[in-house]
């Protein structure tokens, strides 16, 4: 057969070792930037977690700081009737009136920061954490009623957002560190989820 009569072959086409190079440089980058992500969002667990229980700390035994010394709970103060009193806005002024220095409510406030603050801290429990965390927020928000310009009796109300603050920064933080599993690093998230009864209870973790 000659030449001109040879089948054509398409040439094979060899994919560069450079190409390998490449991705496995692009995974590696996608590898640390979620390790950074993940040292991030624990450090972010834990601050928050130290805000809860520091008030916590400070509200039961009058450490000097929000709470005067000898006027924390163990020496017969009220966690709440300082913060609930002084509501002068919003809808339900009255109800947080009513409400202050009540034995119900400060049992409620202060298992709230103390269970909080646990979950935080141990990465354990971050669903009922967030939960629990963004009602305590919610209700706080209410009762700073940011929206309010003026105060009931027309004073200004020095409200510096009409919707965002704080309580719902904390409040959203509270939700993504559970949604991002931030218990997995350094914390007792992984351990905490592998036990029987947590395993069939995915609210739980």
């Amino acid at each position: 057969m000659a030449v001109h009569d040879q089948p054509h072959r398409s040439p094979v086409v060899r994919r560069p070792v450079l190409g390998r190079a490449h991705t496995a440089g692009r995974d590696h980058d996608l590898a640390v930037t979620s390790a950074t992500g993940a040292y991030a969002l624990a450090g972010l667990r834990l601050l928050t977690g130290f805000v809860f229980l520091w008030a916590f700390l400070d509200k039961t035994f009058g450490l000097g700081y929000a709470t005067p010394s000898g006027r924390g709970w163990t020496d017969g103060g009220s966690p709440t009737k300082g913060f609930l009193s002084s509501v002068a806005v919003g809808p339900t002024e009255s109800t947080f009136h009513a409400w202050a220095g009540a034995a119900w409510a400060d049992w409620l406030f202060m298992l709230g920061l103390l269970g909080v603050g646990l979950a935080l801290v141990a990465g354990v429990a971050l669903w009922p954490a967030a939960v629990a965390g963004s009602l305590m927020m919610a209700l706080m928000w209410v009762a700073e009623w940011p929206p309010a310009r003026h105060l009931s009796d027309g004073s200004p109300s020095m409200s510096t957002n009409p919707f965002a603050d704080y309580h719902l920064v904390y409040a959203v933080v509270l939700v993504a560190l559970a949604a991002t599993g931030a218990g997995a690093t350094w914390g007792l998230g992984r351990l905490w989820a592998r036990t029987p009864f947590v395993d069939t209870r995915h609210w739980l973790r």
